[in-house]
């Protein structure tokens, strides 16, 4: 383990080798997804690319992730825990991108990750109290505390595996998601000292995928990308935020999660009222519909960017006061403004959008 003079330097080093080892390898991961035939085939209205681009770029990020935390962060039970269910998660990924999983045995294998998380000690032991006005702002949840940890991973797990539809998208979310957490959990404070190094190996090796993945993208990261950043996410935020006993800690990681989960919520019960089962995939998802509206790729990932940035700007701001907090809003209300008026106006100059807005770029690979 290596030692710094000072935290934030330990820190930065954690994102550099995250993200070069994201970067480096992802060419190499590109060759042998080719090779073992991890190929997203457009077959279906929901994908909106016109030819094959192989997928598991995932393995990358996870590569990326895992060294930078096996270098510098301290292996407590907790983190043993989310990495130990995360090397299953990224073996069901990739086993799923190069011979397609049933959904079944896919949402099993989440549930099995999700447990070896929760019996190492990774657990929301309490919730807000729906009163937000009373002195106890909490609630300790007792037993139930097991089966709610175990449905927010598998959700979260799953929501970025669904938004996973448009280049960039997921990855560009989760890296937001991320550094939204890692700030709220450095100006929260008290925090396993090994949280915010988790959070920004991730970011790093998120941000190394980038280049490779933004449109038009020559790799997609896959169910081993999608369903290992959603995993991760969920473990982290449960260890850096859920610990504690605050308002704000509970709204944090929803707000900094807000635009999968909402996209997941939506999708179940959009599907219930159909009279469809909430597992079967469809072309109703938030990119979809910006897309029907005239946006082209990359201008429905630029707002979907914007929004994730106004959430997590929201819930940083919670964690702040004084001038830094009014600035935070400020910078909030201009991005909420600006998108608002790009929807309009690009709605105004394409009133007849609709599906065919489909030009060959990315996928959607769905299973939940």
């Amino acid at each position: 383990m290596f030692v710094f003079p000072q935290p934030w330097m330990k820190l930065v080093a954690v994102i550099i080798v995250a993200f070069a080892i994201s970067i480096g390898t992802t060419p190499i991961v590109k060759a042998f997804a080719t090779k073992v035939g991890a190929i997203d085939v457009p077959r279906d209205a929901r994908r909106v690319h016109d030819h094959p681009i192989p997928r598991m770029g995932g393995l990358a990020i996870f590569l990326g992730f895992l060294l930078s935390v096996l270098l510098f962060v301290d292996i407590t039970q907790e983190v043993r825990g989310i990495l130990l269910g995360l090397i299953l998660i990224v073996a069901t990924g990739i086993l799923d991108d190069i011979i397609s999983l049933n959904a079944w045995v896919k949402l099993f294998a989440q549930l099995v990750a999700a447990l070896i998380a929760i019996l190492h000690g990774v657990v929301i032991h309490f919730i807000m109290h729906p009163n937000v006005f009373l002195e106890g702002n909490v609630i300790n949840i007792g037993w139930l505390a097991y089966p709610i940890t175990l449905i927010w991973i598998v959700g979260i797990t799953n929501s970025v595996n669904l938004i996973d539809g448009l280049d960039g998208l997921a990855v560009g979310v989760s890296t937001i998601s991320c550094i939204t957490i890692l700030v709220a959990v450095l100006l929260t404070g008290g925090v396993d000292p090994s949280v915010p190094l988790l959070i920004a190996a991730l970011a790093g090796a998120c941000i190394g995928f980038m280049p490779y993945n933004l449109n038009p993208a020559k790799i997609f990261m896959g169910d081993t990308g999608s369903l290992m950043l959603g995993y991760t996410l969920a473990t982290v935020s449960v260890l850096g935020l859920f610990k504690f006993y605050t308002i704000v800690t509970f709204v944090v990681p929803v707000l900094a999660l807000a635009v999968p989960l909402s996209d997941t919520i939506f999708a179940f019960f959009r599907r219930i009222l159909h009279g469809q089962s909430p597992f079967k995939a469809d072309r109703g998802h938030f990119h979809h519909k910006l897309m029907d509206l005239g946006l082209n790729q990359k201008q429905a990932v630029a707002i979907l960017y914007a929004i994730s940035a106004i959430l997590g700007l929201a819930a940083v701001t919670l964690t702040t006061n004084g001038a830094l907090r009014i600035l935070l809003l400020l910078i909030a209300l201009v991005i909420a403004v600006s998108v608002w008026a790009y929807i309009a106006r690009t709605v105004k100059l394409h009133p007849h959008a609709h599906n065919s807005n489909v030009t060959g770029e990315k996928h959607e690979k769905e299973q939940h």
